[in-house]
């Protein structure tokens, strides 16, 4: 508990001192010239995005045959994207989310499946908006020359995707390896038949969630396609909101590759990798002042709101017990997969 309430603090202390730093004494100038309203509309932007989020969990539940009102669906999805923000590299989602789903009746494994969905839906979402950005640069030519920064993204979001799919397509060779590598370890044969079973579950849950209907697969697309949409276009509003002319094109790349460095950082939120790189992308483009004052509200809004928002959620719904077993590494067992 100690050891996660002190990388927060780090990372919050690191993320924001690159913010002060680097804006100066001209960043207080320009966080009061943005317009309240805009404000306004960027905060509106990320519920809207949770509702959508909130919709295709819906899907995906009624589709299994467990049912949630969109209240707790909500729910669910703000305290989920708490744990997110608030643990390393996000190890605590998955968890919240799983434990959650199994107090509403859902099986451990029907929850893993669906948050596996959920990140597989995304990755082809990340690959059809940087489809579209590299289109929108070719029709007007970015002042960035990172072609080749488009080309990593493109290549670890679909190495992700294909390992999952030949995951899901070559499990018994999967779980033949998990099989050696766990006799190395001496784990007794009683832990390998729990471990066999929960694979299988698993990959039985993921093949029911395929299954679904077209229509309903393509509701959980667009769905996640209105979170991202929404989620990425913030920055644009806010450059707006700051009288600033950037591509919109350019905000979303930025983005993206600003998120992919925070997660070397180990930190939650991957404070300090983010800043760090989305300062170093956005300083040909804006002066200090200013890269401080929209890398702070920035991080206000897609950060720091999701904590302050999405907490007293996290604590009613989850609990403090689960919180100290997400800053020891050792879940309940009544919340494990």
């Amino acid at each position: 508990m100690r050891r996660s309430l002190l990388l927060f603090a780090v990372g919050l202390v690191l993320g924001l001192s690159i913010a002060f730093v680097y804006g100066g004494s001209g960043l207080f100038h320009r966080l009061a010239a943005f317009p309240l309203s805009a404000l306004c509309v960027v905060l509106a932007m990320i519920f809207v995005g949770w509702n959508f989020n909130a919709g295709r969990m819906r899907l995906m539940l009624s589709g299994i045959g467990k049912p949630m009102r969109h209240g707790r669906s909500l729910a669910t999805v703000m305290a989920t994207e708490f744990a997110i923000s608030a643990t390393p590299s996000g190890s605590g989602g998955l968890l919240t989310y799983v434990y959650l789903l199994k107090r509403h009746g859902a099986s451990g494994t029907a929850a893993a499946a669906m948050y596996a969905t959920d990140i597989m839906i995304d990755m082809l979402v990340f690959n059809m908006v940087l489809l579209v950005v590299t289109l929108a640069f070719f029709v007007h030519p970015a002042p960035l020359h990172i072609g080749w920064e488009i080309a990593m993204l493109a290549g670890l979001i679909l190495g992700m995707l294909s390992l999952a799919w030949a995951a899901v397509r070559h499990y018994r060779s999967v779980l033949l390896w998990i099989g050696r590598h766990i006799l190395n370890r001496r784990v007794s044969a009683a832990k390998r038949r729990i471990l066999t079973r929960g694979v299988l579950r698993f990959r039985h849950a993921l093949h029911l969630i395929m299954g679904f209907s077209r229509l309903r697969l393509f509701g959980i697309f667009l769905c996640c396609l209105g979170h991202w949409v929404l989620r990425y276009s913030v920055l644009y509003v806010i450059l707006v909101g700051m009288d600033r002319d950037v591509y919109w094109a350019d905000t979303i790349l930025i983005q993206m590759l600003a998120f992919t460095a925070g997660l070397f950082t180990m930190l939650p939120g991957g404070s300090g990798g983010v800043e760090l790189s989305f300062t170093a992308l956005f300083s040909p483009l804006l002066d200090h002042a200013t890269l401080g004052a929209v890398l702070l509200m920035w991080r206000f809004t897609t950060y720091y709101f999701y904590l302050i928002a999405g907490g007293p959620v996290f604590f009613l719904f989850v609990g403090k017990a689960l919180w100290q077993r997400l800053g020891n590494g050792r879940p309940k067992e009544h919340a494990t997969v």
